[in-house]
């Protein structure tokens, strides 16, 4: 097998992958970046909506102007890239780590890399997962294929139209069906809130006049050769009441149900997982439990903007140089605990001497929040925050001084995060 040695590989080339890659490269060492798509950006150059950038670039960008901004920089980069090309298993618990990869332009080959940053992203939840009785016809998406026929390849999903889920992509896709010349007749939420962000609900769903149904989930798809109604049921207590099903005539369903970050990849190299956010467990240098292999973006955790995933990759990319300077060789961490009302705090170990920054998602919804990070019964510190929804993932930091007096017989104590 043909073989190719680098300091760093990048498994992914989406916003993630491309600014660790470019982070990296800056300081002389080699860098490839491989993925399986024919083009860089990942899953941006079809998302055409704007609302990327305000943070990261101060300005209002869609998916393709804000992936073109890295892009440019990674082609004018000293950085190789491998386009078309499948990482197809891992050898990491070693010092020089070993990528099987599959092309094809370079057929199957082996990248031989001191490090590695994981930046495959994330996937999307299918009907598979929900379990929807009914037929199996024609008409049946995910909201991301869905987007991805209208942008990209120029299809038309269908024109009237129902979505499972009130995700991010789903009511973003109401709104492009809306435009289109589609009709979107209802979006169905099974929980009682919105999933998708505020700023999504106002200008995808209300400006368009489209219904939103809380606490109600689908219970049946009719149809022979394509989706011709959908049965609809409130949930009362917890539980679906039949008596107040009814149905919707239609010819397309979208699902946005959920994203999963993609890590088949990463449970079959034998590095360890967190069961909270589905991605690689990671200490505070954003590094998995196999040493030198690093993790950022959505195959990390989901993210709700892309300006966070381009953020933490950077400071991935930085963690990593300090790693193979051997700057962060002995560094001591403590375990990061994610208390009441949160789904998971990351990363999930704190450090001495310096300042640690955290991202954690909420499991309620409420104004007015106070988040409470403690050691034992001693508060470290509190933070209020106006309104926190599991939608939206937030950010705190605890400064070097919060993080004294944290040692007992040579080890440092854990820390708990709790929401109320």
């Amino acid at each position: 097998m043909q073989e190719r040695n680098y300091d760093v590989l990048v498994i992914g080339a989406g916003a993630a992958g491309m600014a660790a890659a470019l982070k990296v490269a800056e300081e002389g060492l080699k860098t490839a970046i491989v993925d399986r798509e024919p083009f860089l950006g990942g899953i941006l150059p079809q998302c055409i909506h704007n609302g990327f950038g305000v943070h990261l670039f101060k300005e209002e960008l869609t998916g393709p102007e804000f992936a073109e901004r890295f892009i440019q920089d990674v082609v004018k980069s000293d950085i190789d890239i491998y386009l078309n090309t499948t990482a197809t298993s891992m050898a990491v618990h070693q010092p020089v780590k070993q990528v099987n990869l599959c092309s094809s332009e370079h057929g199957v080959f082996r990248i031989n890399a001191r490090a590695i940053v994981l930046a495959m992203g994330c996937r999307e939840r299918n009907r598979g997962n929900l379990g929807i009785p009914g037929t199996r016809p024609a008409g049946i998406f995910t909201a991301g294929l869905a987007q991805r026929l209208i942008n990209i390849d120029g299809y038309m999903p269908g024109k009237r139209v129902v979505i499972v889920g009130s995700g991010d992509i789903g009511l973003i896709m109401a709104r492009r069906l809306t435009w289109t010349g589609a009709e979107v007749l209802a979006v169905v939420e099974i929980l009682p809130y919105p999933s998708g962000i505020t700023r999504n609900i106002v200008q995808c769903l209300n400006d368009f006049n489209i219904p939103l149904y809380l606490s109600h989930i689908i219970t049946k798809i009719e149809g022979k050769e394509r989706v011709e109604a959908v049965e609809i049921t409130p949930l009362e207590n917890g539980a679906p009441n039949y008596t107040k099903t009814f149905k919707v005539e239609c010819d397309t369903l979208l699902f946005s149900v959920g994203l999963i970050p993609e890590n088949e990849l990463t449970q079959s190299a034998g590095i360890k997982i967190n069961p909270e956010t589905g991605g690689p467990l990671v200490d505070t240098r954003l590094m998995t439990s196999a040493e030198g292999v690093f993790a950022c973006g959505n195959v990390l955790h989901v993210h709700d903007l892309v300006d966070w995933v381009s953020d933490e990759a950077q400071r991935c990319g930085k963690e990593l140089i300090n790693f193979l300077q051997g700057k962060t060789e002995k560094i001591e961490q403590g375990k990061v605990i994610a208390g009441a009302n949160l789904k998971y705090v990351l990363p999930n170990r704190y450090r001495l001497g310096e300042k640690n920054r955290f991202s954690m998602r909420s499991l309620i919804v409420r104004d007015k929040a106070t988040l409470v990070v403690r050691q034992g019964e001693k508060t470290i510190r509190q933070f209020t925050l106006r309104h926190v929804k599991p939608a939206e993932m937030f950010h705190v930091e605890l400064k070097q001084e919060d993080l004294n007096d944290l040692v007992s017989n040579g080890e440092l104590l854990p820390i708990e995060f709790s929401l109320s």
